[in-house]
């Protein structure tokens, strides 16, 4: 019991995962040694059947938590900061493992006090309420804690602070008559959910209508109707690699200066949540394509998937191939529209595309730098850069883009041109316009004016959209006149 226990006597204890931090440090874990060595896969049942502790120790000696990069409640440690300037001792007790308890205490410098799990219990639920009973007695300690396992703890404890709880967990938390604080944040999980899927980035498949635009097939009905079929299945095949890609580079995006900010790795969407959504995007994306567009339409889609899984896995480690793959990539968009309603895909375009988005994947590569450089740091987490290459990548760049427009002024003189286009000197400012716009973002990167995607840059730029308006009344007017 407290007994006659004063204020500043009774310690405070708090949870790590999803209390402490706004995310489950187990989950990120066992994502992150996966990165580091995909084929632990096929051991994760075995050693869980060993037992928890066992199962903790076997990730961590594959990935160690990083406690600098962890996303911190803030509210949470105001809290707790205000509680310690009072005189209050603080004490971190979590399931997850003594190491990452030390790992967050020594970080944060704020605990009295650590404990974690070892090969004797297990620190959660009954486990972690008999321990802390042991330890002060019967409501002779506050404790913080978020989730149904924290209701054994909360039962015995003098008082309850409840951070972002379920409102099953505040019912029946209310019948223990002691719950002190209850931290809460205004999230809109749909918003999140589109965020994290990244809809924005599905402009990008907008590449699938442009071989039947340049085909000039846009009066049949049955293929737009298939192009926009593809241009969904593609979308929702993307996102899923966009969302198994952020589960699995947890790790690097809290290092990133803008990445980190993403909802899973800030911890505003949970690994739970996300491991909902992938079945989901992956069977609409695949099913769309098997029942209503062709195998070879399948064909490429897999191939773009299992390119962009090596990619998140190996690819994106290795200079310079990772941003011919990104190219390849873009490239894929165009043949997948291709075969979708069945036309050939120029050579013209195809050529033209890949220095096109070799140029943006450089781009990206260049700003990702120039933030290194700003933060005075040598080398990029998870790639082969360093500040070194941001000279010889400033050159390439602009170079790859100049001659998309090369072979973009060859084309308007191919016999192609001549049997799509009624007048095909109207073509010729297409490719003055493309010239302005390319040299253009990269005046805007190195004057650390351009976001990490060149694309999303795109997207919210009002210039760009006023080129790229020109652009296509240029070729309407080209094809019609």
């Amino acid at each position: 019991m407290a007994g006659n226990k004063s204020e500043k006597e009774i310690p405070i204890c708090v949870d790590l995962d999803e209390t402490l931090i706004s995310s489950d440090s187990l989950a990120d874990s066992i994502f992150c040694a996966i990165k580091n060595n995909p084929l632990i896969i096929f051991l994760l049942p075995f050693w869980i059947l060993k037992g928890k502790f066992y199962f903790k120790k076997r990730i961590f000696s594959f990935y160690k938590i990083n406690a600098e990069t962890l996303p911190y409640r803030e509210d949470v440690l105001e809290f707790l900061k205000f509680k310690k300037n009072e005189g209050r001792k603080i004490i971190l007790i979590t399931a997850s493992l003594q190491e990452v308890a030390d790992s967050v205490a020594n970080h944060l410098g704020i605990f009295d006090e650590a404990y974690g799990t070892s090969t004797e219990k297990n620190l959660k639920a009954l486990n972690k309420s008999l321990f802390l009973i042991d330890k002060f007695g019967e409501f002779g300690f506050d404790y913080i804690g978020d989730s149904k396992a924290d209701l054994a703890i909360w039962e015995k404890a003098r008082q309850s602070v409840l951070v972002e709880p379920s409102s099953n967990v505040i019912k029946k938390a209310e019948k223990f008559n002691n719950i002190e604080k209850v931290f809460t944040s205004k999230k809109n999980y749909l918003k999140l959910i589109f965020q994290e899927i990244r809809v924005h980035q599905w402009l990008k498949n907008l590449l699938i209508f442009l071989p039947l635009l340049m085909a000039h097939k846009l009066d049949s009905i049955e293929l737009i109707i298939k192009s926009v079929i593809a241009f969904f299945s593609f979308s929702f095949v993307a996102s899923f690699v966009y969302v198994l890609n952020d589960l699995l580079d947890i790790d690097s995006d809290r290092k990133h200066p803008r990445k980190k900010n993403r909802p899973i790795a800030s911890g505003n969407l949970s690994i739970k949540t996300a491991l909902i959504i992938i079945p989901i995007l992956f069977i609409f994306g695949m099913g769309s394509s098997l029942i209503f567009l062709s195998n070879e339409f399948t064909i490429v889609l897999l191939i773009y998937l299992l390119i962009t899984t090596l990619y998140s896995f190996y690819l994106k480690k290795i200079y310079i191939l990772d941003i011919f793959i990104l190219s390849i990539l873009y490239t894929t968009r165009l043949i997948a529209g291709a075969v979708a309603v069945d036309v050939i895909v120029s050579k013209w375009l195809l050529a033209f595309s890949v220095f096109l988005f070799l140029s943006l994947a450089i781009l990206k590569r260049f700003t990702e730098l120039r933030v290194m450089q700003m933060e005075n740091r040598s080398k990029t987490s998870g790639r082969g850069y360093n500040v070194d290459d941001l000279n010889l990548i400033s050159i390439l760049g602009p170079t790859s883009g100049y001659l998309s427009v090369v072979i973009f002024t060859l084309y308007i003189y191919s016999p192609e041109v001549l049997k799509l286009y009624s007048v095909p000197e109207l073509l010729w400012p297409v490719a003055i316009f493309l010239l302005l716009w390319i040299t253009r973002i990269w005046f805007l990167a190195n004057r650390n004016e351009m976001d990490d995607d060149p694309i999303v840059f795109a997207v919210k730029d009002k210039t760009s959209h006023l080129i790229f308006s020109i652009i296509t009344v240029l070729i309407i007017l080209a094809s019609i006149l």
